[in-house]
């Protein structure tokens, strides 16, 4: 699995940053490991400088044979959204295949 980390011009892409960040990713769908190729999350600042409720994670995960998927969330700091974004996913995830499952035992 795959992981990509983007961030806009208002988020300093340092490398702890982006470290703490796949490690949440890796972390969080690391269940789904072996049916996942490729991870990208793209972490921007809707407001800049001017604070608030803006930072913005989108996870787009790409499973094997099937079309990507995509969650996003915003929050106060980079951490929450990562973390959010990721828990909306592992829903996603759950969901996209336990449909597959229940539609082969049938």
């Amino acid at each position: 699995m795959q992981i990509l980390v983007n961030t806009d011009n208002a988020i300093e892409g340092s490398e702890g940053l982006i470290e703490r960040t796949e490690a949440i990713a890796r972390e969080g769908l690391s269940r789904f490991s072996d049916r996942i190729t490729r991870v990208e999350l793209h972490l921007s600042d809707t407001n800049s400088e001017r604070g608030g409720v803006d930072k913005r994670c989108v996870v787009e995960v790409r499973p094997k044979g099937l079309d990507p998927v995509v969650t996003t969330d915003q929050a106060e700091t980079v951490d929450k959204v990562v973390l959010a974004a990721i828990h909306k996913m592992v829903n996603l995830l759950e969901t996209t295949f336990g449909k597959l499952s229940a539609r082969r035992d049938h």
